[in-house]
């Protein structure tokens, strides 16, 4: 278990502003359960979904490196590193889990630039809450939900917290496609390599050799 609460390359939860952070969202919380809600609406709220600006450095995807972003926004790995390692934190094991996720509402700008739906290493973090992991997905902030018409994800400590299934409407919106398997810290290499297996057209070996690990789109 010690591998769930010990900080790591990019789990960085003993660098100071993530230990801020984290004390900042739980104090007066009574139990394990009520620290992990917490954190999960910090994060999902906190910090806008953005998939339009990746920095895959490995410095860039450490959790202290969300915290310091501006504006506030990230997606769906990086706010999975920070909930993981603000959960660690406050002394709760959590560990990272990656999935290729079809969305059947994308939006028009997102699948053009993908060339797909298919949301390839979208994470999630699971916390082991009273004996039992269960999984919280903070990607998508409540104000991104409303837009798009689904409801947002809620999290009560107790039971997985995954991706939508249906819009408000009844539509079907998201489903898995692949599970990778769960992780004591972000695999960086298989990240990498998913990436540009399927979205060889964006991320080039052309332009990582030319530092193009940030990309704007």
């Amino acid at each position: 278990m010690t591998q769930y609460l010990t900080p790591t390359a990019f789990i960085d939860s003993d660098a100071p502003d993530v230990i801020a952070y984290a004390n900042s969202h739980t104090q007066g919380a009574t139990n394990d359960v009520d620290r992990a809600m917490r954190l999960y609406y910090a994060v999902r709220d906190d910090f806008y979904y953005n998939p339009y600006y990746l920095d895959l450095r490995p410095e860039g995807l450490k959790a202290s490196a969300l915290l310091r972003r501006e504006p506030r926004a990230g997606y769906c790995v990086e706010k999975a590193v920070l909930l993981a390692a603000v959960a660690r934190v406050v002394g709760i094991p959590s560990r990272l889990s990656f999935y290729n996720v079809r969305n059947h509402i994308a939006t028009g700008r997102l699948e053009s630039l993908l060339q797909t739906n298919l949301l390839v290493f979208h994470g999630c973090t699971e916390l082991l809450l009273e004996g039992t992991w269960v999984k919280a997905t903070p990607a998508f902030n409540a104000s991104l939900c409303t837009k798009l018409n689904v409801e947002p994800l809620e999290f009560n400590g107790r039971e997985d917290s995954v991706l939508q299934q249906f819009d408000r409407s009844g539509n079907t919106y998201m489903h898995y496609e692949h599970d990778y398997g769960a992780f004591a810290d972000l695999p960086y290499d298989l990240y990498m390599r998913s990436l540009q297996q399927h979205y060889g057209h964006i991320i080039t070996e052309e332009r990582l050799k030319n530092n193009g690990y940030i990309l704007e789109v």
